[in-house]
């Protein structure tokens, strides 16, 4: 089967001086977020690369038992292989990808996996839909739902539509993981680069509530005097 090429590609493109460094990265230690994941020491690029050799190939039920690997970049590539399947369905076909990944949150779990495809399959999807579901994963007790939620929204920033990144970074933005203060920051930051007046009357009522994380993403882009005046009006540590 086309997934067994896949997983003898990604075991042959293997580094295992890279595999202990992203280990590191990843922070896969007791008690760290990516507690207990193995790598393999493979690129995102190689994966890409893979990804795309094989996604046409290889049906969804296939690309779960990739998602559901315990070893991070057999789940990466599947997420991967979802993303260009996605891109290139039908209404249907995105319809079961979408509900194929929001049954597999579980298995996106660490920041990378996350990244590289809420934006671009549950954001997408949602576009001209009904978006209460980032709201429920908003209020997940599971770190890597909450930082999906706010990582979908960045395909509606990408469309000039604020409201529910806005809205969601309201409701988290006393959160105390520095991986939702990251997300929250990086998506303020988003809405700055297209409407700073937007992002700024958002701060305007919640930067002193923010974490110093969020707020020095959020104020990134902005001049050295406003990002001293937010930096400044902080009473975040």
């Amino acid at each position: 089967m086309a997934v067994d090429e896949v997983r003898r590609e990604l075991f042959a493109a293997g580094n295992p001086g890279k595999a202990g460094l992203l280990s590191r990265f990843f922070k896969t230690g007791k008690g760290e977020y990516g507690e207990g994941d193995k790598f393999l020491g493979i690129t995102v690029p190689q994966q890409r690369a893979i990804a795309k050799k094989f996604y046409k190939d290889i049906p969804l039920k296939e690309i779960q038992t990739l998602m559901t690997n315990k070893i991070h970049e057999f789940r990466l590539t599947g997420l991967i292989m979802l993303t260009y399947k996605f891109k290139k369905a039908d209404e249907k076909e995105k319809k079961a990808v979408f509900e194929l990944y929001l049954k597999n949150t579980k298995n996106v779990n660490n920041w990378d996996l996350v990244d590289l495809t809420a934006p671009n399959i549950v954001g997408e999807f949602l576009l001209n839909k009904d978006r209460k579901i980032i709201y429920r994963l908003a209020k997940s007790k599971n770190l890597w739902e909450k930082r999906i939620s706010l990582l979908a929204t960045f395909a509606f920033i990408r469309k000039n539509d604020f409201e529910h990144s806005l809205r969601l970074s309201e409701m988290l933005v006393s959160d105390k993981h520095d991986l939702i203060q990251k997300a929250l920051g990086w998506m303020l930051r988003e809405i700055g680069k297209r409407d700073q007046k937007a992002e700024e009357e958002f701060l305007k009522k919640y930067s002193t509530k923010m974490g110093r994380t969020a707020l020095r993403y959020s104020i990134e882009k902005f001049s050295e005097n406003k990002r001293k005046f937010y930096l400044t009006k902080s009473k975040s540590k």
